[in-house]
C-alpha cells in the first residue's frame, strides 16, 4: 500500500512531482493493460485516468450482490492519491442517482437531499460544472493527453450515475457559461476553458448546439468560449465544420444562422484559426457570401439602417456587418490581405451588404480573388457548379455571380470545355429574370477576353447585339462592355460590327444613364480605332455613315454634365480625327477643355466645307438638343447652331428647316437660364441672315423681320462666356488645384 500523499500546495492545483511519482505505480497498476498508453503521458493525465478507472471499477463492484466474504478496504478499490483527487472522486461517486458507494476514509457521507430544496436541473448543471472545473484544474500542464483524460473522467463519473456524457453536454456547457464570468483570470478560467475543449474533442456537435443559443444576442461569456475553442488546434476544425453546417442548414434570417454567423466571426478573428478550414475553405466562403445575400433580401431589423463605417472599431452594428467581418477574417487569415484592400478601395464591402448591389459586390470579390488569391479558384469553381442549379434564389444568384467573375481567370475557365461554358451563358440569356441575363452578358464579356475562342464569335454576337435593345440599363452596359472587349481581340469582326451597330449604337449616345452614354461613346471610338485600316483602303460605307451620324452628339457631349461621358467623347473625337484626317485635333481639345467659341467656329467651318451635303442633317440633329432638360446641353446646342448656320452656304439649307430653327430659337429666348436665352438670340439672328441671303422666305414672321431689317454682310456670331463651370479633374486623382475659369 502506498501511503496517502500530503495535501497539494493550492486548492485546485496538482500535487508536486515527488508526490505524483509516489502514487504513479498504484495508478499504473489500477489502469492495467488497457491504459498502458498513458505510461508516456504527463502525470496529471495519469492521475485522472486512474481516477476514471477507479470510478468505473467501483461502479461495477457496487452493483454486484453482496458477498459473504470479507469486504475490500476502500484503499484497495482505488489508488492512494492526494486529498484533492480523493475528494474529486468522492464528489463524483456520491452525486444523486449513483449506485451504492463506499465512503472514503476521512470523508462524511452526503445525503442526496439537503435542508434546502434546489431545482433539480439547476443543481445538476452546477454539480457537473464544478466537477468539470475541478477535473480540469489538475490538467494545466497535461497537454492533449490531459484533455483526453478530462473527457474520460467526466464520462466515467456520469456513467457511474447511469447517464452518458453525450446527454449531459448541454448541462455542462450551460454550467460553464454561468461560471466563467465569475472566475478570475489565470488558472481557474483556463481550467474552465480546457473543460470545453475536452467536451468538444468528442462531442463537437453537442457543444456547438449548446453554445449557439447564447450567441444571439451577443454574450461576452459565449464569445470567450468560442475564442477559446478557436485557439485549440485539436478541436477548432471540428467546431468550424459544425458551424458551417448550422449556417447552411438554416435560412439567413433565422436565429440559428445569425448565431452561427456571429460565432464564425469570433472564431475566425483568432490568429491561426483559418488554417483549420483547409478542405472546406471554399464552402465556408460561399456560405458567408450567400448569408450576406439572404440578409440583404430579408426585412431589415431596426439596427440595419445604421451606416456601418469600416474604420470603426468595436463590435459590428448588424448581422450583415458581422458576416462581413467574418469574411474579411477568413480572407486575411489565408494570406488574402490584398483582396480585402481591393474590396475596400472599390467599395465592395458596402456593395455586398446592399439589397440592390450585392451581386456587384460578389463580382468585385471574384475579380479581387482572381488577381490576388488564385490558389483557391479551382476549388471555388468546382464548388460553384452544383449551386448554379439550386432552387434557392440567393444561393443560385450568388453562385452565378461568382461563376461569372471567375471566368476572368483563364486557367480556371479551362476546367470546363469552352462549349459547355458558352452554352450555359447563352441559356441564361433566355431567362425571364433580368439579373440572370445581366450576369450572362458579363460572362460573355469575360469569355471574349480569351483569344482562343475566335470560333465562337458567331454565337456571341447575336446575344450581345440583341441586349443593346434591352430596357434594363445594366444589360445594355454589360453588352457594350462585352462588345468593346470583342473589338480589342485580334481578328475582330470590325466590318460586321460597323454595319450591325449603326442602328443600335446611335440612340445609346443619348441614353439617360451616364454610364451607358460613356460606354456607348467609348465603343464607337474603339470601333473607329480598329477600323482605321478599312478607311485607308476606301471601305468607308457603314463606318463612315455611323461616324457622321454621331458627330453632332459627340460635339455636344463634350459639355455633358457627366465627366466620364465628356472624357469619352473627347477621346472618341480624337480617334475620328486621326482616322478621317480632319486635322482638327487641337480645336476639338480646346473646345473640350476650355469651351472656346473660336475653336468651335473653326471646327464648324471645316465640317461645313468637307461635308456640305450633311449640313441639314447636322442642323436637324442639333435642333433636337434644344429641348434637353440640361442647361449646358441646351446652350451648347444653341451655340453650335449659330456657328453651323454662319458657315453654311445659302443654298444648302432649305427654308422649312430655317423656319423650324427660327421658331425653336425664338422659344428659347424666354428660357429661364439667362445664358441660354442670350445664346438663342444670337443664333436666331444668324438664321435670319442666312434666310435673307438665300432669297425671300416663306415664313410670315421671319418675312416681316427681314423687311424691317437692313441687309448688311453676315457678321460672325459673338457669344458671351459660358456661366457653367468647367469640370475639374484634379479632385479625381487625389490632388487639389484651381478650377479653370
Amino acid at each position: 500500500m502506498v501511503p496517502p500523499g500530503p495535501a497539494s500546495r493550492s486548492g485546485l492545483g496538482t500535487t508536486s512531482q515527488e508526490e505524483q511519482q509516489q502514487v504513479l505505480p498504484a495508478k499504473a497498476a489500477m489502469a492495467g493493460g488497457v491504459w498502458g498508453w498513458v505510461q508516456e503521458t504527463p502525470v496529471g493525465a495519469l492521475t485522472l485516468t486512474a481516477v476514471a478507472e477507479g470510478i468505473r471499477a467501483r461502479q461495477g463492484w457496487s452493483r454486484e450482490p453482496p458477498s459473504t466474504g470479507p469486504q475490500p478496504e476502500p484503499w484497495e478499490l482505488k489508488p492512494e492519491a492526494e486529498p484533492q483527487t480523493q475528494a474529486l472522486a468522492t464528489h463524483a461517486e456520491t452525486e444523486p442517482g449513483c449506485g451504492a458507494t463506499v465512503p472514503e476514509a476521512g470523508s462524511e457521507p452526503r445525503s442526496p437531499e439537503g435542508p434546502h430544496q434546489v431545482p433539480q436541473s439547476s443543481w445538476e448543471e452546477g454539480v457537473l460544472a464544478d466537477l468539470a472545473l475541478y477535473t480540469a484544474a489538475c490538467l494545466e500542464e497535461a497537454g492533449f493527453a490531459g484533455t483526453q483524460a478530462t473527457a474520460l473522467t467526466l464520462s466515467s463519473a456520469l456513467e457511474a450515475r447511469g447517464e452518458r456524457l453525450e446527454d449531459q453536454v448541454h448541462a455542462l456547457v450551460r454550467g460553464l457559461l454561468a461560471q466563467v464570468p465569475s472566475l478570475a483570470e489565470g488558472r481557474p478560467r483556463r481550467a474552465a476553458l480546457r473543460v470545453l475543449s475536452a467536451l468538444a474533442l468528442e462531442h463537437a456537435q453537442d457543444v456547438v448546439c449548446a453554445l449557439l443559443p447564447r450567441s444571439l444576442p451577443p454574450d461576452r461569456a459565449a464569445a470567450e468560449l468560442w475564442r477559446s475553442l478557436s485557439r485549440n488546434q485539436r478541436v477548432n476544425g471540428q467546431v468550424l465544420v459544425q458551424l458551417l453546417w448550422a449556417l447552411k442548414g438554416a435560412s439567413g434570417s433565422e436565429p440559428q444562422a445569425l448565431a452561427a454567423t456571429r460565432a464564425l466571426g469570433e472564431m475566425l478573428a483568432v490568429s491561426g484559426c483559418v488554417g483549420a478550414t483547409r478542405g472546406f475553405y471554399s464552402h465556408l466562403l460561399l456560405a458567408l457570401v450567400t448569408q450576406l445575400h439572404e440578409l440583404a433580401r430579408s426585412p431589415r431589423s431596426p439596427d440595419m439602417p445604421k451606416i456601418w463605417i469600416l474604420s470603426h472599431r468595436g463590435p459590428p452594428h448588424s448581422h450583415a456587418s458581422c458576416a462581413v467581418e467574418a469574411l474579411k477574417a477568413l480572407l486575411t487569415g489565408d494570406g488574402g490581405r490584398m483582396v480585402v484592400t481591393c474590396m475596400e478601395q472599390a467599395g465592395g464591402w458596402r456593395r455586398l451588404v446592399g439589397a440592390h448591389t450585392h451581386l456587384e459586390g460578389v463580382l468585385l470579390l471574384a475579380s479581387a480573388m482572381v488577381a490576388h488569391a488564385d490558389h483557391h479558384l479551382r476549388g471555388l469553381f468546382a464548388d460553384l457548379l452544383p449551386r448554379l442549379r439550386s432552387a434557392d434564389d440567393p444561393q443560385r444568384l450568388t453562385a452565378m455571380a461568382f461563376f461569372t467573375g471567375l471566368l476572368q481567370s483563364r486557367p480556371t475557365a479551362r476546367l470546363l470545355r469552352e462549349e459547355v461554358i458558352l452554352e450555359r451563358l447563352l441559356t441564361w440569356q433566355g431567362d425571364p429574370e433580368p439579373t440572370v441575363r445581366w450576369l450572362g452578358l458579363l460572362g460573355l464579356g469575360h469569355l471574349a477576353l480569351n483569344r482562343r475562342k475566335v470560333r465562337h464569335v458567331s454565337a456571341l454576337l447575336p446575344a450581345l447585339l440583341g441586349a443593346l435593345g434591352e430596357g434594363d440599363a445594366r444589360l445594355v452596359g454589360a453588352a457594350l462592355g462585352a462588345l468593346k472587349r470583342l473589338l480589342l481581340r485580334p481578328r475582330a469582326p470590325v466590318r460586321l460590327l460597323s454595319s450591325e451597330l449603326g442602328p443600335r449604337l446611335r440612340p445609346l449616345l443619348d441614353h439617360t444613364r451616364d454610364s451607358v452614354r460613356a460606354s456607348a461613346v467609348g465603343l464607337l471610338g474603339t470601333l473607329v480605332r480598329r477600323g482605321r485600316g478599312m478607311l485607308r483602303l476606301g471601305l468607308r460605307g457603314p463606318l463612315r455613315r455611323l461616324v457622321l451620324q454621331s458627330l453632332v452628339p459627340l460635339l455636344l457631349r463634350l459639355h455633358d454634365p457627366s465627366p466620364d461621358a465628356a472624357e469619352s467623347s473627347e477621346w472618341t473625337l480624337a480617334r475620328c480625327d486621326q482616322a478621317f484626317s480632319w486635322g482638327m485635333l487641337e480645336e476639338m481639345v480646346t473646345v473640350a477643355r476650355y469651351d472656346s467659341p473660336e475653336a468651335l467656329s473653326h471646327v464648324c467651318r471645316r465640317l461645313v466645307r468637307r461635308y456640305p451635303g450633311h449640313v441639314p442633317n447636322f442642323l436637324s440633329q442639333t435642333q433636337g438638343y434644344l429641348r434637353s432638360p440640361q442647361d449646358p446641353l441646351r446652350r451648347a446646342a444653341t451655340v453650335l447652331i449659330g456657328f453651323l448656320v454662319h458657315h453654311a452656304s445659302p443654298g444648302c439649307v432649305n427654308q422649312d428647316l430655317l423656319d423650324s430653327l427660327f421658331h425653336d430659337l425664338g422659344r428659347l429666348q424666354d428660357d429661364p437660364q439667362p445664358a441660354v436665352a442670350a445664346a438663342a438670340h444670337v443664333s436666331a439672328q444668324q438664321v435670319v441672315l442666312l434666310a435673307r441671303a438665300g432669297g425671300p422666305p416663306r415664313g410670315l414672321r421671319l418675312l416681316r423681320l427681314l423687311r424691317l431689317a437692313p441687309r448688311p454682310a453676315r457678321p460672325p456670331p459673338v457669344f458671351a462666356d459660358s456661366p457653367f463651370q468647367r469640370r475639374s479633374l484634379a479632385g479625381r486623382w487625389g490632388c487639389s488645384g484651381p478650377r479653370p475659369a
